[in-house]
């Protein structure tokens, strides 16, 4: 009956949401990592804005210089990677229960991933370079996942709880 009890707590609940989401994002890095050139190419084509409408009032925004999207794309690449492995510590953390070091680093990793999907993908990649103008290179609903998740667990992790 106790194990039931834990299995359907609200602490299980975030510990499983953080255990997917770090898992998640190591599967991205990964992929990101041993697919370098695919997902190069979804930058590089995001950055260079050229498959948008093309209007001249904002094509020049556009970012064209291979090394400029090489560095965009490895700092992406970094950052995903330190969520992740943010993240795994606070889901080792949860196993341990040590609830306090747990709350802090799965909150800094949601955090961070809501700030790359949300801030970095969604309104960076989707407003100002226009990704949603393209039907070739649009990632914004991946990124609304995405943020959605991470927004969901920093809900479900402070509801109720004061720092």
């Amino acid at each position: 009956m106790r194990s039931l009890a834990w299995a359907g707590s609200l602490r299980a609940a975030i510990t499983a949401l953080t255990g997917i989401t770090a898992l998640y994002m190591s599967l991205v890095v990964f992929g990101n990592v041993t697919d370098y050139d695919t997902n190069h190419a979804f930058v590089q084509h995001v950055l260079a804005m050229d498959t948008t409408f093309g209007s001249p009032n904002t094509s020049w925004r556009a970012i064209t210089s291979p090394t400029l999207v090489t560095i965009a794309y490895v700092l992406i690449i970094l950052w995903e990677a330190a969520t992740a492995l943010v993240l795994l510590a606070g889901f080792v953390s949860w196993l341990r229960r040590r609830e306090e070091v747990a709350r802090r680093l799965t909150s800094t990793g949601w955090v961070m991933q809501v700030l790359l999907f949300g801030g970095g993908f969604i309104a960076i990649g989707g407003e100002w370079f226009l990704m949603w103008q393209s039907k070739d290179w649009n990632g914004l609903s991946a990124a609304f996942q995405n943020f959605v998740v991470a927004a969901l667990g920093l809900i479900l992790l402070h509801a109720g709880k004061r720092d």
